[in-house]
């Protein structure tokens, strides 16, 4: 069973960076694949990616300024012999555990206070379980890959989808990497309001349309 597990590399080590990518085992290190991490109001970068449940998984961190950073709170470090470099390890939960916070670089202090946190960002993940999230790959033109840069991006639900504007979509994509510009969204939106509409015959037909067009 998959669970949402969002990183946080924090302001201090992100600096005059802008982006990030977020790599490891899930996507074989290759950047092309690589999680999108948004600057948040704080500085600080953020990803939420869906992972197996009980699996661990080495990761770092790349930053646009040409940075391979660690986070400083992983569950532990194992040496790469290849490149001779420490690895982060994330060990993803079993159980009802809905979300899990990981950051980098955090004071002692920010560290005491980091429980808090993760039971506000578990809360709202569960929230998002039980109430808004949705199989966006019942859109046209959108994968289990996509779903996850969407899912990075706060879009869980066919109402996400159908607020946020083409735009925006592509935006996401393009910074995903070209395997992902090739992709139009210009009709997810319409098609998520459909679903999230549960006019599942008229999204039926549309997506006929969109097909039969190509």
């Amino acid at each position: 069973m998959a669970k949402k597990v969002k990183f946080i590399l924090s302001a201090d080590i992100v600096a005059n960076a802008t982006e990030g990518l977020l790599l490891g085992e899930f996507n074989n290190w290759d950047i092309e694949n690589g999680f999108t991490m948004k600057k948040a109001k704080d500085g600080s970068l953020m990803a939420t990616v869906s992972h197996e449940e009980g699996r661990a998984y080495q990761y770092r961190y790349l930053l646009n300024d040409g940075r391979w950073v660690n986070d400083g709170s992983a569950n532990q470090y194992i040496h790469d012999e290849r490149f001779q470099v420490e690895n982060c390890v994330i060990k993803v939960p079993t159980g009802e555990v809905a979300a899990v916070a990981v950051s980098v670089g955090k004071s002692k202090a920010a560290k005491a206070k980091a429980a808090p946190a993760v039971k506000e960002v578990k809360a709202k993940e569960s929230k998002a379980a039980k109430n808004e999230v949705d199989d966006l790959t019942k859109i046209e033109g959108v994968g289990k890959k996509i779903t996850e840069l969407l899912a990075a991006d706060e879009i869980l639900s066919f109402s996400d989808l159908a607020k946020s504007t083409p735009k925006k979509i592509k935006s996401i994509l393009d910074a995903a990497g070209r395997k992902f510009k090739m992709h139009d969204p210009s009709t997810w939106p319409k098609q998520a309001k459909l679903a999230a509409a549960g006019k599942w015959d008229e999204l039926k037909q549309l997506q006929a349309e969109l097909k039969g067009g190509k």
